[in-house]
């Protein structure tokens, strides 16, 4: 026992040496993968990013999924996924189990532990999801007494709303899954969020529209890679460039949209310049 005990235990801290090591004494992520023959993308259930077919247990769907297959083509190389989560995606990549992790926001404190690359993957708008008979086009529609928007307490878009529509009937609420809670139920007109997860909660709730008011607020999604790899991070960036460039990304988008059962022209782009 007392044996085994030490083995792991030397094991594991072989293992952390390993993974710890700078990129600058392993081979790059572009080399490594070309000699694995796979790039290793990290996917977690969350259309129209990332969606896994039930029936297979595949990665079939989402952006994410047709961005990766992309990369990994231009490698020369299949493409696998690692089912990781938003709160473990930065350790899978420090771990070199993933090579990268889309849509993640290059926060400075993410800056610490790992690169991004300048070029946006793509943009995401703050949104209403409201009753179809709103009028939402504009934030000054929804800046009256009578209309009741829901938002998460203390979030940006709390402080957004509250800017842009002083007037509205502003309704806090503990996060994002009460807020939509809200407008299921009927207590609110509208639920504001940043509008991916408008997007599933429209598809599950089956009523409703998804507006970006204007003026529009866009911030841009990132994909995050391992520290220390200026080439892959170079390489990364150019692949995003072209991809927004020629149109690809919202066509993509699109496509996960359909494959979600969601018509792309009832949800917002994801390019900043399609955004009215």
């Amino acid at each position: 026992m007392i044996i085994t005990r030490r083995r792991t235990v030397a094991g594991l801290a072989a293992g952390a040496t390993i993974s710890s090591l700078p990129l600058a004494a392993r081979a790059g992520t572009m080399e490594e993968a070309k000699k694995r023959g796979a790039f290793r993308i990290g996917v977690t259930q969350a259309p129209p990013w990332f969606s896994k077919d039930p029936r297979t247990g595949e990665w079939t769907s989402g952006l994410g999924i047709s961005m990766g297959k992309a990369m990994a083509d231009k490698l020369g190389v299949k493409m696998e996924t690692v089912e990781v989560s938003w709160g473990t995606a930065i350790a899978a990549l420090q771990a070199d189990k993933i090579d990268i992790m889309f849509m993640l926001d290059a926060t400075d404190e993410r800056k610490q532990a790992v690169d991004f690359p300048q070029s946006p993957l793509l943009y995401y708008s703050l949104a209403v999801l409201a009753r179809d008979d709103l009028p939402a086009a504009t934030w000054a529609e929804l800046d009256k007494p009578a209309v009741r928007i829901a938002v998460p307490q203390a979030s940006s878009m709390d402080r957004f709303v509250s800017e842009f529509a002083p007037k509205a009937d502003l309704q806090r609420f503990p996060d994002n899954a009460a807020s939509i809670a809200a407008f299921q139920s009927g207590r609110v007109d509208a639920v504001c969020l940043f509008h991916p997860p408008l997007l599933a909660a429209r598809q599950r709730l089956g009523k409703g529209k998804i507006v970006v008011p204007a003026p529009a607020k866009s911030q841009a999604s990132s994909a995050a890679v391992r520290k220390g790899d200026p080439q892959f991070v170079a390489w990364v960036d150019g692949q995003f460039a072209d991809y927004y460039k020629n149109g690809q990304t919202q066509k993509w988008y699109e496509a996960a949209l359909a494959d979600f059962g969601l018509d792309p022209k009832l949800a917002p782009p994801v390019m900043k310049e399609m955004i009215k």
